[in-house]
C-alpha cells in the first residue's frame, strides 16, 4: 500500500540552489502555485559541503538573485559559506515554498500529469523544472581501484582542507579550476604534484581590478554575445559544453612559484603506484581526484534526453516532453547559464514560458468546450 502523502501543485522545481530559488522568485511574482524540493537539510547546503577555503570567482556585485543584491563589498569575492547563508536568507526573505531534506527518487508521467516521487511524498504537477544536474556521481578512472590501498584517495567532492591528508606526497589529478586551487592550498603544507593540462587561462589577473574593469566585459560577453541567439554563440556552444573551463584565479605560474610540481596527465597504475603519460611513477601518499562528475538522469523516467544522456532542450524547454524544463545547465542559453548572473536570466525566461503556457491552456479550454457543444 502506498503510504506517501499526495499533493497537487502546478509546478515542481527539483533543486533548491541558486537556479531553483531564482525561478521560485519569478514564479511567486507571477502568482503561481509551486514547490521547491531540495535533498539537503538547508538552502545553500551544497555550497557548505565544498572545501573550506573555496571563494566565488564572481564579485559580490554579480552574485545576487532577483531583488536582493549580495551584501558587502561589491568588488570582493565571497567565501562559499557566505553565499550559502545568502541563499538561506533568500528563502526566508521571499517566503519561498522550500521543502528541504527531500530527495526526488523518480519523475514520470501518467499521461495527464507529472508524478514526482520522494521517500514519503508524491507530487502531481502540470510542470516540472529540473534545476540541478543528474545525481552527481564523482568520476574517477577505472584504474583507481588498482592503486595501493595504503594510498588515501579523495574526490574533490570530499576534500575539505589539508588536515585530511596523509604525510607524504599529494598527487592532485586534473588541472581545472578545482585542481589548481586545491593544489595551491595543499602545496603550502605538503609536497604536491599536479597532473594534467589546462585548457587555457583567463587573460587577466583575477582580483579587485579585474572585478572593476575586466570581469564586467566577460560577464557581458557571456550573457549577451555568446548565446544561442547569435551566430558565434551557436558555433561555440557544442565545444563549450565539452571543454574544461579555463583557469580563472590560480594560474600555472602561480602553482610553479608556490612549489607545486606540474606534470603530464596520469596514465595508469604500476605496482600499485600511479604512473604518468611519460612513464614517471609517483610515490603518492594521497591522491585527490579533481576529475569531475558523471551525470545520471536515470531517475527521470521520461523520453527527454539525447543519445548521450544529456537533456534534449531548447533554452531550457524540453524538446519532446511538454511541461518539462531544465535550468542551471552549462550553456542552457548562454555561456553564463551555469553562473549566478546566467541562472537569473534563464530563470526569468522559463517563468515567463511557464506562465504563458498556463494562460494559453486556460484560453484553449473554454474554446474546446464550445466546439464540443
Amino acid at each position: 500500500m502506498d503510504t506517501r502523502q499526495h499533493t497537487e501543485v502546478d509546478t515542481v522545481i527539483v533543486g533548491g540552489g541558486q537556479a531553483g530559488l531564482a525561478l521560485g522568485y519569478w514564479l511567486a511574482r507571477e502568482g503561481r502555485d509551486f514547490v521547491i524540493l531540495d535533498e539537503n537539510a538547508r538552502a545553500g547546503e551544497a555550497w557548505r559541503q565544498r572545501w573550506d577555503s573555496l571563494r566565488l570567482f564572481t564579485p559580490a556585485k554579480y552574485d545576487g538573485l532577483p531583488e536582493a543584491p549580495f551584501p558587502g563589498d561589491p568588488l570582493a569575492f565571497p567565501p562559499k559559506d557566505e553565499l550559502a547563508d545568502y541563499l538561506e536568507g533568500y528563502v526566508r526573505r521571499f517566503d519561498l515554498p522550500f521543502r528541504p531534506a527531500t530527495r526526488v527518487d523518480e519523475i514520470r508521467h501518467n499521461g495527464q500529469r507529472f508524478i514526482v516521487i520522494s521517500k514519503d511524498h508524491t507530487w502531481h504537477a502540470s510542470n516540472v523544472v529540473i534545476a540541478r544536474g543528474g545525481h552527481r556521481i564523482p568520476k574517477t578512472p577505472p584504474f583507481a581501484s588498482e592503486l595501493d590501498p595504503r594510498i588515501l584517495q579523495l574526490h574533490s567532492q570530499d576534500y575539505k582542507n589539508p588536515g585530511q591528508l596523509r604525510q607524504g606526497t599529494v598527487l592532485v589529478v586534473g588541472l581545472g579550476n578545482s585542481g589548481a586551487e586545491i593544489a595551491l592550498e595543499t602545496g603550502r603544507s605538503h609536497h604536491t604534484v599536479l597532473a594534467g593540462k589546462p585548457s587555457g587561462e583567463l587573460p587577466m589577473r583575477h582580483g579587485r581590478t579585474a572585478a572593476r574593469f575586466g570581469l564586467p566585459i566577460v560577464r557581458f560577453a557571456g550573457l549577451h554575445i555568446l548565446n544561442l541567439n547569435t551566430p558565434i554563440g551557436r558555433k561555440v556552444a557544442p565545444r563549450f559544453k565539452s571543454m574544461a573551463a579555463p583557469l580563472i584565479r590560480t594560474k600555472t605560474k602561480d602553482l610553479a612559484a608556490s612549489g607545486v610540481s606540474l606534470v603530464p596527465r596520469l596514465a595508469g597504475v604500476s605496482g600499485g603506484q600511479p604512473v604518468l603519460e611519460d612513464g614517471t611513477e609517483i610515490d603518492a601518499a594521497t591522491i585527490i581526484w579533481c576529475t569531475g562528475y558523471h551525470e545520471d538522469y536515470l531517475w527521470v523516467k521520461l523520453p527527454a534526453f539525447d543519445g548521450h544522456g544529456s537533456p534534449a532542450q531548447t533554452r531550457g524547454v524540453a524538446d519532446k516532453v511538454h511541461g518539462l524544463y531544465f535550468l542551471g545547465q552549462e550553456f542552457l542559453y548562454s555561456a553564463a547559464s551555469a553562473t549566478l548572473p546566467g541562472v537569473t536570466q534563464d530563470a526569468k525566461y522559463l517563468a515567463r514560458r511557464i506562465s504563458m503556457t498556463r494562460e494559453a491552456a486556460k484560453v484553449s479550454a473554454p474554446t474546446a468546450e464550445r466546439r464540443m457543444a
